[in-house]
């Protein structure tokens, strides 16, 4: 068994680590759409509000420690994007990166339907829906409440993805929050609880570009048809965009406000001429999220 396994290893490291990205993202969605589904199908007798809140938010911080040694756990191409933004990440990945985490995000909601497929039908009738009293679509990806303008949700998912920035670039910052690393990933998961339990209601907080378009493809071809993407006013592309933008923004806030303030430590003083490994101090900084 040992040497069939190795047979099976891949030296490509940006094959490694993309399979690190589709791996922790599925196992964010499949405890975190799989908590909708229990509550939404069960009429919320097993489970409600702060049960999905709980769900997404240690999906996750397990989703982070599954993928965290390989690739850094990104988990989000908004958060991808911020760190190559940063010259933490190369650009040459971002595009591979996020295909593997919006495949990981549909295969994961591929699980959840088949694991609550039964449920799914009972509860909806046969018929799957995007709006109305029966709706299942809602279990995968997120949608407006009805009071919710446009542009409120442009707000929404903007402020909430920069909240998470904020965070994640905090705990990833070993001069403003040290850490035994082990921590990180609950603490990143105690954010994503936090946004929810805070910032949730309006749209339901995808913060998050892959967990939102991976599952909206799933039900467009699993028969929720075109109206996941007609639905809410054309809503769809607004946990996409909005994100990315409010990743950037919460990046910029944060790196203004505390990052650039630090002072010098002492392998940044050095010069190589003064024996010193390098001119740069390499911090351990990665971003690890939603």
């Amino acid at each position: 068994m040992d040497g069939l396994l190795k047979n099976c290893r891949i030296k490509n490291q940006l094959l490694r680590e993309c399979l690190a990205e589709f791996l922790g993202v599925y196992v964010l969605i499949l405890f975190g759409c799989g908590s909708v589904a229990q509550v939404t199908t069960s009429h919320e007798k097993n489970g409600q509000y702060l049960s999905i809140n709980l769900g997404f938010s240690l999906g996750v911080t397990f989703g982070v420690f599954v993928s965290r040694g390989v690739s850094g756990a990104h988990l989000n191409p908004a958060v991808s994007l911020s760190l190559c933004v940063l010259g933490r990440h190369p650009w040459k990945k971002l595009p591979f990166f996020i295909l593997f985490q919006v495949f990981g995000a549909f295969l994961a909601a591929a699980t959840v339907y088949l694991q609550y497929y039964d449920a799914i039908q009972t509860y909806s009738g046969g018929e799957l829906t995007v709006t109305g009293p029966t709706a299942t679509a809602g279990i995968f990806s997120t949608y407006p409440a009805d009071y919710l303008s446009m542009w409120g949700g442009i707000v929404d998912q903007v402020i909430g993805t920069a909240a998470l920035l904020l965070c994640v670039l905090a705990l990833g910052d070993q001069r403003n929050t040290p850490l035994q690393d082990g921590a990180r990933p609950v603490l990143v998961g105690a954010a994503v609880l936090l946004i929810g339990i805070s910032m949730g209601s309006n749209s339901g907080y995808a913060i998050n570009p892959a967990r939102d378009i991976g599952p909206r493809l799933f039900t467009y071809l699993m028969g929720w048809g075109a109206e996941v993407f007609t639905a809410g006013g054309g809503w769809w592309w607004v946990p996409i965009v909005a994100p990315c933008v409010g990743a950037l923004l919460g990046t910029l806030i944060y790196e203004l406000a505390i990052e650039v303030h630090h002072p010098p430590s002492a392998g940044e003083l050095r010069t190589p001429s003064q024996g010193a490994p390098g001119a740069e101090l390499e911090l351990e900084r990665d971003g690890k999220a939603q």
